[in-house]
């Protein structure tokens, strides 16, 4: 039985790094309200004409780096996004080109916050069947092109930034169980107003922007990612105890002490970067990856728990053997 193995890792932020003093200045809040209710000290934010596909293609180029492995040999790419650079072309095929990948299939998987792990299991299930031998994965935002500045209780909260993975068709464990769930029942939640198909508004940047109701998705994400943890566990045949780290989506640093807690693990086993990066949706998981690696924490043979919660509400999951 083939598996779907991670051979390389990458990231990529923008430079400009916006703190909780900078945003004392455009917007009633303060350092201490950010840091006590999510955990959040700084945001990186991408600069006037950088896009999604430019921080994805940073991060793919050093994912495909540390793995070896040419851009012409890919099979496929994926992105996860919801803020794609165009609405068509995907993403991915204008990373596709610029990395010289022109062939392969490419797409975008839009699941919100969830998107790098949906993607990553679209990537699986390619690998497992044979029909892929080598993929790769990114989870690309500039989401503070969606922020209202002037709603001090969102603005806070988001950030730019990308991750990638290129995984491998191996004989040895990788990939060992992925889980994907949504329901729409919650989009007045958490979701943006307007689109191509509905129309745009009048309002500054055409109406677009962030609408959510916080501690209702704090009740539901809670809830939901304790099931999925169960499902998980379960579908790999593995115990709580045998997970070696937590990588989940850095949204929120209340929601992450709240599934380890529930998953009984110490803080001490779970990857943070939300403080740095805030939530950078479909980049935070494959970012909180590439930077537990890096850092030297995750190391080979370890089992990761990587899970997501976002706008759907969409929800996923994936343990892996690194």
């Amino acid at each position: 039985m083939k598996y779907a193995r991670i051979i390389g890792t990458g990231s990529a932020l923008p430079e400009k790094v916006l703190t909780n003093a900078d945003l004392e200045k455009i917007v009633d809040t303060s350092d201490e309200w950010i840091r006590t209710r999510t955990g959040i000290t700084q945001r990186h934010v991408a600069a006037d004409g950088e896009t999604t596909g430019d921080l994805g293609f940073l991060a793919a180029t050093r994912a495909l780096e540390a793995a070896g492995v040419r851009a012409e040999d890919l099979d496929m790419i994926v992105v996860g996004t919801t803020t794609p650079d165009l609405v068509f072309p995907s993403t991915a095929c204008l990373i596709q080109h610029r990395l010289g990948a022109n062939g392969c299939a490419a797409f975008d998987v839009n699941a919100a916050c969830s998107g790098f792990v949906y993607a990553l299991g679209v990537a699986n299930a390619f690998i497992r069947s044979g029909q892929k031998k080598k993929v790769l994965v990114i989870g690309a935002e500039t989401l503070t092109r969606m922020v209202d500045w002037t709603e001090r209780e969102s603005c806070v909260l988001f950030g730019d930034g990308a991750g990638a993975v290129v995984l491998e068709a191996s004989d040895e464990p990788g990939i060992l169980a992925t889980r994907q769930h949504a329901d729409g029942g919650y989009k007045h939640l958490l979701f943006s107003p307007v689109g191509v198909s509905v129309g745009f508004s009048d309002a500054p940047n055409h109406g677009v922007k962030i609408t959510m109701a916080g501690r209702e998705v704090f009740k539901v994400a809670v809830k939901t990612l304790d099931s999925l943890v169960g499902e998980t566990l379960a579908d790999a045949g593995m115990t709580e105890d045998q997970v070696d780290w937590l990588i989940p989506h850095q949204a929120n640093l209340r929601i992450i002490e709240a599934t380890a807690k529930r998953l009984n693990m110490s803080m001490d086993r779970v990857i943070v970067t939300v403080d740095k990066h805030a939530n950078t949706s479909s980049g935070s998981v494959p970012l909180a990856l590439d930077h537990a690696v890096r850092s030297g924490k995750v190391k080979r043979g370890q089992n990761l728990l990587l899970e997501a919660f976002g706008g759907g509400f969409t929800w996923a999951s994936a343990l892996i053997r690194y």
